[in-house]
């Protein structure tokens, strides 16, 4: 049985509060919600990488699914002042937690199920 202590475990909590924040934020922005559930999965289009090996899926999955990805586009829209690239900003952040939430983490180019959280 895990501990409520152990590390995997607070990951997973760490991804939904994640989730939860990113979107008690997009309610604020006042986006649809059509717009978030059309956009929810689009970073997991970038497991197409994996058709070609492994080492290129983990790399194009990775970069999608870490926070710098969205804080970059952020920057991008607050100082070319594109208030429109919030709302992605902000669903890419509730992909990332959900995934997290889920147990998935970043991908090690061993195999798919490798990840910083553990094997899955």
């Amino acid at each position: 049985m895990m501990k409520l202590s152990a590390p995997r475990l607070l990951l997973h909590v760490e991804g939904g509060v994640v989730l939860i924040a990113a979107c008690i934020i997009y309610a604020q922005l006042g986006a649809s919600w059509g717009r978030f559930a059309a956009l929810f999965l689009a970073p997991d289009l970038f497991m197409l990488g994996y058709l070609a090996n492994v080492r290129v899926g983990a790399t194009l999955y990775n970069l999608v699914h870490t926070y710098a990805a969205p804080f970059i586009l952020f920057l991008v829209a607050y100082f070319a002042h594109m208030p429109g690239l919030f709302a992605i900003c902000t669903i890419w952040v509730a992909h990332i937690g959900f995934d997290r939430l889920l147990g998935y983490g970043l991908k090690y180019p061993t195999a798919f199920k490798d990840t910083h959280i553990g094997r899955l």
